[in-house]
């Protein structure tokens, strides 16, 4: 099993969608997939599943992230063992929770006893990691896919710290660019403290992670698409000729070689998803990837055929993956 973490600490990039998409299509290639939603703004929970079904899951007896967890916040008890929601044959998740914020308080101040060796403050900071482990365990899950929020906080430290591996959606823009500055240097110094924790536990009886996610590439999103080199129109283009050198200077430039996938081609552009523009509200509302909506959705004309083409944007991408599950 391969846990692969979703994040750019720079929000409105695309994350969620992709996620969303990539994870059915590895699910129809067999592929028991979890997703878990570890971003407190729910919206890949919200993009899954029917608002009846997200109040289930956020009961007192729910099976949320937070209800996972809710006893090691509270100090009174370990991760709850709850199974994860189906959402297809070989598709499953585990729900977000808007009272998981509320846990990045706890982990914030438990974080330097737990580098101290503390069993308690250890529990919290691999609570969600211990849990992802067991669940997957139980539906034999051949890949778990984490959505986090955009930013670099406790709570992202203890699961994209915890990941297999790590992959970057960017938009070909500015923000997204300067978005990856501190990725970089935050997981150096996320390894090294999590070394710490790992020195400083004397027990044997608690599992924690080693801290150490493999950057596996990066994803651009959200451009107007051209037919040209690049794909994209001339000013997309501008920020796109800039991707490369970021990803180079300010990840793979930081981190150790571990944590660096070697592809066969050399390329960490794992591909390209244009602007789907209003194909996206379409599939929201029918909480279905773009490319099954149809005219059932509210699709007409040529919208029913962009929808359906949509699904070549991420074949390649799926491909690449089920290299590194496999």
């Amino acid at each position: 099993m391969k846990t692969i973490t979703i994040f750019n600490n720079k929000g409105g990039v695309g994350k969620t969608t992709y996620m969303f998409h990539v994870a059915h299509l590895l699910a129809r290639k067999n592929k028991t997939v979890l997703m878990v939603d570890c971003d407190s703004q729910c919206n890949l929970t919200a993009y899954a599943m029917r608002d009846e079904a997200i109040e289930k899951a956020w009961n007192e007896d729910g099976n949320s992230i937070y209800r996972v967890i809710e006893l090691v916040y509270r100090g009174i008890g370990d991760i709850r063992k709850t199974r994860p929601t189906p959402l297809s044959e070989h598709l499953y998740i585990v729900p977000g929770d808007l009272f998981l914020s509320n846990y990045e308080d706890k982990l914030g101040d438990s974080w330097n006893s737990a580098k101290g060796g503390s069993e308690p403050d250890l529990r919290v900071q691999s609570a969600i990691y211990r849990y992802i482990k067991w669940v997957a365990s139980e539906i034999n899950a051949d890949v778990v896919m984490i959505d986090l929020g955009p930013n670099l906080g406790a709570l992202n430290r203890a699961v994209l710290s915890s990941s297999d591996y790590f992959i970057v959606p960017v938009a070909p823009d500015l923000f997204s660019i300067k978005g990856t500055e501190n990725l970089g240097s935050k997981l150096v110094t996320w390894q090294r403290e999590w070394q710490q924790c790992n020195n400083a536990w004397a027990g044997d009886n608690l599992d924690l992670p080693q801290g150490k996610p493999i950057f596996a590439g990066y994803v651009i999103q959200q451009h107007n698409p051209r037919n040209n080199a690049a794909g994209m129109t001339k000013g997309w283009q501008i920020f796109g000729d800039q991707l490369e050198n970021a990803m180079q200077q300010n990840i793979i430039g930081k981190l150790s070689s571990s944590q660096i996938i070697s592809w066969a081609d050399g390329s960490y552009n794992l591909g390209k998803i244009p602007n789907l523009h209003s194909l996206i509200p379409y599939s929201l509302n029918a909480r279905k990837p773009v490319f099954d909506c149809n005219n059932a959705d509210g699709l007409t004309g040529a919208h029913i055929t962009t929808a359906k083409k949509s699904v070549d944007h991420f074949n390649a991408m799926v491909e690449r993956l089920l290299e590194l599950i496999n």
